[in-house]
Order: structure tokens, then C-alpha cells, then sequence
């Protein structure tokens, strides 16, 4: 049975919604019902702050009884954000981890939201045990990336930035899950968008296994069995909740 040392609140923040839930860092599992708001337009500071406080309040955790850790789609170094992906530019060199901490009136742990997907696969999902390098990464809004080596996180990788030979634009514009809705793709069209992204990573990386997170994860049998690659490419174990359940864990390191 979960305690207060073995409970934590996850905030995940994505370019289209705002997940939160108290996980079991025991178990790796949700303690809560998952709380979601849509990420406000335009996601500048003061909106995202005010959106975070709405969950966080629906949830009954406003106060510090419990560790709270928050992820994040940006490059994040020493609380600072350093990129600002489907997010205001007003993020980019934002002291970001000081301005929620203000803002929440409590400490936080503030993280990269792939990086912090990773964690969670790597603790209690499809990378728990494996050896080697494996290469996480979330198709939604943009494609994140986690990189997890004999089971240590390799921070900020970016992977969904890489760009296309040929047309000078990042990879998650052409393969990530919105532009499957934006282009009105069909799970094959999609997956040849994919195979030309995994084929690359594979190329550049060679890493041991992929793991493939985010929402769309629900449907990876509609997809993943159409790319061909070297690499295993299974879906991750905690799809839509690993940003929430890897920020809950890292609140208590």
C-alpha cells in the first residue's frame, strides 16, 4: 500500500493538454484519476502557471504534503528552459523551475517531458531491465526522445529536431502524430513517414531497442507493424501516462 514516501504528484505539460495524477512509486501506477485541461493558447507562462494550479487543485494537492515533479517540452538545464517546442518563445531562457516554484509556493523537480517518459519506461515499463541503448520517443503534438544507456537517462536528446535531407525541416513536422491529422494520413501514409524518421535514427544511433510513447501508442498495432527496422519497436508499457508517472518519480530523487 502506497505512503506518503511512496506517493507523488506527476504534472505532465504538452503542447495540446495538462495531465496530472498522484502515481504509486512503488508500483508505477496512478493512486488518482488522471486530471487533464487543455494547454492554454498560446501556453505563456502566467496561462500554464494558472492551469497547473487548476489541476493541482482538483487533485487536492495544493499544499507540499507530497513531492511534486513537473515535466516539460523544452530543453531544460539547472530549472532553465532553453528551447520552446508548440510553446510560447517567451520560455526560451526562462527561469522556469523558479518561476513555478514561486507560483506553486513549493519545491519542485522540473524536467524535460521525454526525458522524464523515459524514466518512467526505464523504472516500471518496455526499457525496465534492458541493457544497451534504447531511444524512447512520444509522437504527438512534436516528437520528443528520451535516451536511456544501461539504464542511465542521456538528457535533452531531441531527437524529433533532426533534420530532413533535402528540405532543412525537423522530422516531428513531417512524422510526428499531428501531421497524421493535419495531412489527413491513413496508418500506412503515416507509417512511411515514420519508417524514413526510425530508419534515420536507427542509422545515426544503432540503438538496441525503440520505444514509441505518446497517446497514439494505443494504436501501435496499427502502425508499428508496418516499419521495417533492425531494431525492435515496441509501444511503451505506460503510453499516455509515462510523462506523469517518470515526473512523479523524479520528484523523490
Amino acid at each position: 500500500m502506497a505512503t506518503d514516501k511512496t506517493r507523488a504528484v506527476g504534472v505532465d505539460i504538452g503542447g495540446t493538454g495538462i495531465k496530472a495524477a498522484i502515481v504509486d512509486l512503488e508500483a508505477g501506477t496512478l493512486l488518482s484519476d488522471r486530471i487533464k485541461v487543455a494547454t492554454p493558447a498560446g501556453a505563456e507562462p502566467k496561462d500554464v502557471l494558472a492551469a497547473v494550479l487548476k489541476v493541482l487543485e482538483t487533485l487536492g494537492v495544493l499544499d507540499d504534503a507530497i513531492p511534486l515533479g513537473v515535466a516539460f517540452p523544452a530543453i531544460v538545464k539547472s530549472g532553465r528552459t532553453l528551447s520552446a517546442a508548440n510553446v510560447s518563445q517567451k520560455w526560451i531562457g526562462f527561469e522556469a523551475e523558479r518561476f513555478f516554484e514561486e507560483g506553486l509556493g513549493r519545491d519542485i523537480h522540473f524536467a524535460n517531458d521525454a526525458d522524464v517518459a523515459g524514466v518512467a519506461e526505464m523504472r516500471y515499463g518496455a526499457a525496465r531491465g534492458v541493457g544497451g541503448l534504447t531511444i524512447l520517443t512520444t509522437l504527438g503534438t512534436g516528437i520528443g526522445s528520451a535516451m536511456i544507456y544501461n539504464g542511465v537517462l542521456v538528457p535533452n536528446s531531441e531527437l524529433g529536431h533532426l533534420q530532413r535531407a533535402k528540405h532543412g525541416k525537423d522530422f516531428e513536422a513531417f512524422a510526428a502524430y499531428s501531421a497524421m491529422e493535419r495531412d489527413a494520413l491513413d496508418w500506412n501514409e503515416w507509417a512511411k513517414r515514420l519508417q524514413v524518421y526510425y530508419s534515420h535514427v536507427e542509422f545515426l544511433f544503432t540503438p538496441d531497442l525503440f520505444i514509441v510513447g505518446g497517446g497514439v501508442s494505443k494504436h501501435a498495432d496499427s502502425f508499428l507493424p508496418l516499419l521495417k527496422l533492425n531494431t525492435p519497436i515496441v509501444p511503451a508499457v505506460h503510453r499516455n501516462n509515462a510523462g506523469i508517472i517518470g515526473a512523479a518519480a523524479l520528484a523523490l530523487d
